[in-house]
């Protein structure tokens, strides 16, 4: 882009004039922007500027090659001398924060990484950058057990992505405190990101039963395992936009076909915080579990090929202390959900 553009919309808000590194003058166009929710989430998430009454805010800037990668990689083009206006079809508040974090995901790919490469992996990013915003969110843990430490109790050195498929390495080198005091020297750490996910017991209080699903898995195939097709939970990631309780209730649906009442919160947890860059919210869910609901589910779109299974907690349970659950998440829900199944049924006015 040369000359001066007007940012509207999301673009024009401090926290993304700042992700670009632009100063601008205010201005306002006549008319309202319309149907932006997902402005600076999916591609085709933008406004559109309506005609009629009122005023939209823009900022007049000079872009700069942030902005132009930015731009390039969302598919945006000036429209009339204004960035930042599409179909307009998701009616709602954009999520700026979420957008900021998003674009400084976009810009911090290697330079070299092809515009498409990165476009094409929007959700993943968005997954990436929400997972981290609920991150920074979450209380500490630790009880009064474990110090909290300062936020420069880490020093990041240097930070590389040499892979950046469905899920991305990250190589980091940085430093950090020790117990005994001092900085450790410079390490190399590799991490598999691939962004917070939910997992779903569906239990039916009422015949005391639950729905497994079961579904082949890679890693276990890889490992020789003789049993790759798994009972597990109903489970899924956490769409960019979405909060845990909404992505708990569409897995349900995609997977299990099930429509879930209520949702009682377990034991949310970092499977394997040494390496994966993953954590999991952990849900039992309450739901009609009618004979002959199973069936076969799954999105066609994502070649998923779920079968479901029904089962009594109390065998669920059995399944769990002789270890025929090789999935961790499931094998932990099932033995909360042994501990907590008087108390939820007595919350539930079931006695």
């Amino acid at each position: 882009m040369n000359g001066s553009v007007l940012l509207t919309g999301i673009l024009a808000l401090p926290q993304m004039m700042d992700v670009f590194g632009l100063t601008g003058r205010p201005e306002t166009l006549p008319g309202t922007l319309v149907g932006g929710a997902r402005a600076g989430i999916d591609r085709n998430g933008w406004p559109r500027l309506a005609a009629g009454q009122g005023t939209a805010a823009v900022m007049r800037v000079v872009p700069n090659a942030a902005l132009n990668r930015y731009a390039a990689v969302m598919g945006l083009v000036p429209w009339d001398g204004i960035l930042g206006l599409g179909s307009g079809t998701a009616e709602g508040e954009p999520q700026v924060l979420l957008a900021a974090a998003i674009a400084r995901h976009v810009l911090a790919a290697p330079a070299d990484r092809p515009v498409a490469d990165i476009a094409g992996r929007l959700p993943m990013i968005g997954v990436i950058a929400a997972s981290e915003l609920r991150g920074a969110a979450s209380p500490p843990s630790g009880g009064s057990l474990v110090d909290l430490r300062a936020p420069d109790a880490v020093k990041a050195v240097a930070w590389d992505e040499p892979h950046a498929g469905f899920f991305s390495l990250q190589i980091c080198q940085l430093r950090h405190d020790t117990h005994a005091g001092g900085m450790t020297p410079l390490l190399r750490r590799e991490v598999l990101v691939s962004g917070d996910a939910v997992v779903v017991l569906p239990w039916d209080p009422v015949r005391d039963r639950v729905l497994l699903i079961e579904q082949f898995r890679v890693a276990p195939w890889l490992r020789h395992d003789p049993q790759p097709w798994l009972l597990e939970a109903v489970a899924g990631r956490v769409d960019a936009g979405e909060t845990v309780e909404e992505a708990a209730r569409r897995e349900a649906r995609e997977e299990a076909n099930l429509t879930v009442a209520r949702l009682f919160p377990a034991m949310h947890h970092y499977p394997s915080p040494g390496a994966l860059g993953e954590y999991l919210y952990l849900f039992v869910g309450i739901a009609d579990l009618a004979d002959g609901i199973e069936g076969i589910h799954g999105l066609e779109s994502e070649a998923e090929d779920i079968r479901g299974h029904l089962t009594s907690r109390a065998e669920l349970t059995r399944m769990a202390l002789s270890g025929q659950l090789a999935s961790g998440p499931l094998a932990m829900i099932a033995l909360w959900l042994e501990l907590r199944h008087r108390a939820i049924r007595t919350e539930l006015g079931l006695g």
